[in-house]
């Protein structure tokens, strides 16, 4: 049995507009999952991560195209795979999705027991309604939801009721792998915590072997995935275990990313917010070179001109960059050293060199 849950290599999909441009939103993106591991995707809106998502599914349908590479899941690749054999063999079981806005997923007339009917029937035809609906109650009450739940309608749920119960069934075939896109974005911290325990009981117990998540809320990573892999503008820029990449970012726009959160620490009280100068690049014509080279403080002139291979830097690291991690971080060294003496001056207080990610 492979220790490897799920690996894509060299995955490319795109966009085709009405006007037949390509957007290249997902450009040559490989990884790779354990068994029983996570992994959390980070960046800003756009980046591809939804797109990424969709695509790992093998279930393409337009304007979204699939391309080239391979996704291989427990051993077994489904890239280019017929869409109906998709649906049947693959989707639920292999693999499951929980989308953005999973809470509005849900149709108000009808009443959740009736959605897991259609997720196991659509697979199996020839299992009775009895049965799904044992199985319904056992798999409720094995998560911790109210089997009374299983009788009710969207609209009689609360908000993180619903989310959860999206997340029930969308893994009631116990994939092997879940991707899960912004499950929490919308709900309370309250709500958060208990999709955040629910995720993990499910990883625990055996119903998922290995997590994908997704989100723009980087402290929720650290907490959550195992590692965390950063997306800009369709390419991977960096891949870390979660307290590497929280605490020792080394691509520019890693950092900057995590430099952007404030946190209600001693020292950080002065410390102005850092922002990200510019926009992302329209990838209908991508640039040449790095593609956030016209954003980022130390890029190079021929930063704009090279394409950026993917670098192994130390075990289970990865970076894309044309300047070295030593010069990298001796640039950033000196950075935190004038922002500390800045705001030493301007309070008085002498706290050392104050890092935004201090504590997440």
């Amino acid at each position: 049995m492979s220790d490897v849950m799920l690996e894509v290599k060299n995955l490319t999909t795109k966009y085709v507009t009405r006007f037949h441009e390509d957007v290249y939103a997902v450009d040559h993106v490989s990884l790779k999952i354990e068994r029983g591991k996570s992994l959390g995707i980070a960046g800003e809106s756009g980046c591809g991560k939804s797109t990424l998502a969709l695509s790992l599914m093998g279930y393409y349908f337009p304007p979204l195209h699939y391309m080239s590479g391979d996704i291989i899941i427990d051993g077994k690749n489904i890239s280019g795979m017929d869409p109906d054999k998709v649906r049947r063999t693959v989707l639920g079981t292999e693999i499951a999705y929980i989308p953005q806005a999973a809470m509005n997923a849900l149709n108000p007339t009808r009443k959740i027991r009736k959605f897991i009917e259609d997720v196991i029937l659509a697979h199996d035809p020839k299992v009775s309604k009895k049965d799904i609906y044992e199985l319904a109650q056992n798999r409720f009450a094995e998560l911790g939801l109210p089997v009374e739940a299983l009788d009710k309608h969207a609209v009689e749920l609360s908000g993180g009721m619903k989310q959860r119960v999206v997340i029930a069934i969308s893994t009631i075939l116990r994939p092997k792998v879940l991707i899960a896109d912004e499950p929490s974005s919308a709900l309370d911290v309250t709500s958060q915590k208990m999709v955040i325990k629910m995720l993990r009981d499910m990883m625990d117990k055996g119903m998922i072997q290995a997590m994908i998540f997704i989100t723009h809320e980087l402290p929720l990573l650290y907490n959550v995935t195992d590692d965390i892999m950063v997306m800009y503008a369709g390419q991977i820029v960096e891949r870390g275990s979660a307290k590497e990449m929280v605490f020792d970012p080394v691509h520019p726009y890693s950092r900057g990313l995590m430099n952007s959160i404030l946190v209600p620490e001693e020292g950080t009280r002065s410390v102005k917010l850092t922002a990200i100068p510019g926009t992302p690049p329209n990838l209908k014509n991508p640039p040449a070179g790095c593609r956030f080279a016209e954003r980022c403080r130390y890029a190079k002139p021929e930063c704009r001109y090279n394409q950026m291979p993917i670098i192994d830097f130390a075990p289970g690291r990865t970076y894309r960059c044309g300047t070295s991690v030593e010069e990298l971080r001796e640039l950033y060294r000196k950075e935190d050293e004038m922002n500390a003496a800045e705001a030493s001056s301007d309070t008085g207080a002498a706290d050392g060199p104050v890092r935004l990610t201090k504590g997440v």
